[in-house]
């Protein structure tokens, strides 16, 4: 006979980490994560534009004149 604990042993991490990520969609359930597990599902990537790609996207000026 088995328990949980052993079986959790035996899942991989990332088994494990999606494993919770479901458990977190019962309404209701708190499931904890390190974050570890979380970036292994990730929450962590990173989206951000680099400073310049932003400098890139940027809205001409309009020149303005006070004639």
């Amino acid at each position: 006979m088995t328990t949980i604990i052993q079986e959790e042993a035996e899942l991989s991490a990332q088994q494990v980490a999606e494993a919770k990520l479901q458990d977190s969609q019962v309404p209701g359930f708190i499931v904890s994560m390190d974050p570890e597990e979380a970036e292994m599902l990730g929450a962590f990537e990173e989206e951000a534009l680099s400073a310049y790609a932003a400098m890139q996207s940027t809205v001409d000026a309009v020149e303005y004149s006070h004639e």
